[in-house]
């Protein structure tokens, strides 16, 4: 009996010991990673940024950024934190740690001088669903080889060739015509002609969405995806960037509405795919002789239609939704501004005259300097990609936002830091007190703001599509001041805007104008 105590007392010290041991362990670990963390920001002479305030693991803070997002107030609503706050402030959501800054000696960093110490994080996970692995999505190597297969994509050979716009732009101009002076969307059509010119650019083949009955024109090019692929790529979008937003809460972002349009929107791929592989790959060079596709380029390395499906999305994102919404957030400020219309087409006209094509070319338009004040003005007011995110590598530091905002800044390995480049870009401290205006005259006065201007990104992930977007945006304003001399605002609602913030941004619904000849 006298054992039978003795052995079951054994037992109960093993059982307690578990709990105790395994609380001696965390108790270690957090006290050395303090040590650790002490140690770091000692030999840096850095320390712990300025932080929100917030209440209940920070789910009212939530609650707000989707309101605000859903009602296309985030961009202007996380602007006023900064200006409220500091230009780098950090925010706890559910423990997790989020930095926001915009100030650009930490942008650069991030991009460019401290590369190495970020990585794009649970970008991944966020947008697999719709993009899988692609150049906007990897890191390391498959980044690296995306970015090669791309690179000869954009060429100053391929850029030049503006005048292969303007069989679309001539869809564009008959749809805006049918108006005759009426009422028209303009950001609608934009992202129309941008998709029809970047399909046709990149895999060979437009998607003609501008041909239509309404124009006289049937549809030549219908199938199976393509009615609703539109409609179904922003939608998928807008689920992307809640997923982002709500980082580590993204898988509960994922309704029956999102999954459908990711379907629709690979069922569209599938058609380029399936078309691209049909080809003998002894033929590919003979298909498109005149001109890289990417495509096809991308078919002679891998027949893996998930990864031709991957990359296919990633890149159609950047040669469409970028300078559509350039172009409509430009036209949707020229109407606001007559006076700057009227110079606009001063310049065009003196250039160009009112009807010359030939000459429109990429050396010429380069040398249209108020036309290039207007699109910096634009991009500097409306960048493409608004707000982007990175995660630690390793515990680093960036240059300024610990203390009181003005000392280096410590942050732990796996923090989220977000750098807001809309907010970056209306900075008192760069671009004066006229900063929220839209005035393309600022540039004429130097307009070297370094780190403080980055509508393309910076450093080794800096868009390869710079020079195609830029060129393809002067194209079609030119033609367009060229085409369609009067433009008239037909919005009387509150300025700012509302903008809709996906993975790019745009007008919130619209940019309503009268256009005509």
């Amino acid at each position: 009996m006298k054992f039978k105590t003795i052995e079951l007392d054994a037992v109960k010290s093993s059982l307690f010991s578990i709990p105790g041991l395994i609380f001696t362990v965390l108790l270690s670990l957090y006290v050395y990673r303090r040590v650790q963390i002490a140690i770091f920001k000692r030999n840096t002479k850095s320390k712990d940024g300025i932080s929100l305030d917030t209440q209940f693991f920070s789910i009212p803070l939530l609650r707000t950024v989707l309101t605000k997002k859903r009602k296309g107030e985030i961009v202007d609503w996380t602007h006023e934190q900064f200006e409220e706050l500091s230009d780098t402030f950090l925010v706890k959501l559910a423990g997790v740690r989020i930095y926001f800054t915009r100030d650009p000696e930490n942008i650069k960093a991030i991009l460019a001088t401290q590369f190495n110490d970020f990585a794009l994080g649970t970008r991944h996970e966020h947008f697999l669903p719709l993009l899988g692995d692609g150049i906007f999505t990897l890191d390391g190597e498959g980044w690296k080889h995306s970015r090669a297969m791309l690179r000869p994509q954009f060429s100053r050979e391929q850029i030049a060739h503006v005048q292969a716009l303007e069989p679309h732009l001539q869809y564009f101009a008959s749809h805006v015509r049918n108006a005759k002076g009426s009422t028209i969307n303009l950001q609608d059509l934009f992202f129309k002609l941008t998709l029809d010119t970047a399909s046709e650019f990149l895999f060979g083949e437009s998607v003609a969405t501008l041909q239509d009955e309404s124009i006289g024109i049937s549809q030549t090019n219908a199938f199976d995806g393509r009615e609703n692929f539109a409609e179904s790529f922003n939608l998928a979008q807008s689920y992307l960037a809640t997923r982002s937003w709500s980082q580590f809460f993204y898988p509960l972002i994922n309704p029956k509405e999102f999954r459908v349009a990711c379907a629709n929107v690979h069922k569209f791929a599938k058609y380029y795919v399936n078309k691209a592989l049909e080809i003998n790959p002894e033929d590919l060079d003979k298909t498109n002789p005149q001109g890289y596709v990417f495509l096809y380029e991308l078919v002679k390395e891998t027949r893996n239609p998930k990864v031709l499906q991957d990359q296919l999305l990633n890149i159609l994102i950047a040669g469409r939704d970028t300078t559509a919404g350039l172009l409509s957030f430009t036209f949707f400020e020229l109407a606001r501004n007559p006076e700057i219309w009227a110079k606009l087409k001063e310049e065009v006209y003196s250039h160009f005259g009112r009807e010359n094509v030939d000459d429109i070319s990429f050396e010429s338009l380069k040398k249209c300097e108020y036309l290039k004040f207007i699109i910096n003005e634009a991009l500097r007011l409306y960048p493409s990609v608004p707000l982007n995110y990175r995660t630690t590598t390793k515990d680093t530091t960036l240059p300024y936002g610990g203390g009181d905002g003005s000392e280096k800044l410590f942050v732990p390995k796996g923090t989220t830091v977000a750098y807001d480049i809309f907010s970056t870009h209306r900075m008192k401290k760069f671009y004066g007190k006229d900063s929220l205006e839209f005035k393309p005259e600022r540039w004429a006065e130097g307009g070297r703001y370094g780190w403080a201007y980055l509508p393309f990104n910076g450093g080794p992930r800096i868009c390869l599509g710079q020079q195609f977007a830029l060129t393809e945006a002067a194209y079609i304003i030119t033609r367009l001041v060229q085409l369609f001399p009067n433009l008239e605002s037909r919005d009387d609602r509150p300025y700012p805007c509302a903008k809709n913030e996906q993975l790019t941004m745009c007008h919130y619904d619209g940019v309503f104008v009268s256009l005509y000849e």
